[in-house]
C-alpha cells in the first residue's frame, strides 16, 4: 500500500492475512530484498538487514494518514531521528522494550 525509507530504515504499509505471522512475512521480505539488492550490486559490499523489526496495527480508516506519513519520510526525519520516533511508537502502543535490543544506528 505504501513503502518509503531513509538510508537507515524502511517503512512498509501492507495488508496481510491474519493467519500469517508477521515474523514469517518479514523473513521473506528481508530475504528476497537482500538477494535482489546483492544480485544487482546496489551497494558496496554485501547488503544485510539488521535483526528484528517493528510491526504496528492500524485500522482501515487510518490507512490514508499512515500512507502520507510514509510518503513524507525525508521531511519527517528532518525534525527527529528514527530511533526517537521508534521509541515513541513503542511507547504509544504500550510495548515494553529493552534499550539493548533497539535499532542500532549506522556508523
Amino acid at each position: 500500500m505504501a513503502i518509503n525509507g531513509m538510508p537507515d530504515h524502511v517503512h512498509i504499509l501492507i495488508s496481510m492475512n491474519p493467519k500469517q505471522a508477521p515474523s514469517d512475512l518479514m523473513f521473506h521480505v528481508k530475504r528476497s530484498s537482500s538477494v535482489w539488492i546483492n544480485d544487482n550490486r546496489l551497494c558496496p559490499g554485501k547488503f544485510a538487514w539488521q535483526e528484528g523489526f517493528g510491526a504496528f496495527s492500524y485500522g482501515k480508516s487510518q490507512i490514508p494518514t499512515i500512507a502520507r506519513y510514509i510518503e513524507n519520510q525525508q521531511k519527517h526525519h528532518m525534525k527527529r531521528t528514527f530511533i526517537d520516533e521508534y521509541k515513541e511508537f513503542l511507547n504509544a502502543f504500550g510495548i515494553e522494550f529493552d534499550e539493548r535490543y533497539i535499532y542500532k544506528p549506522i556508523d
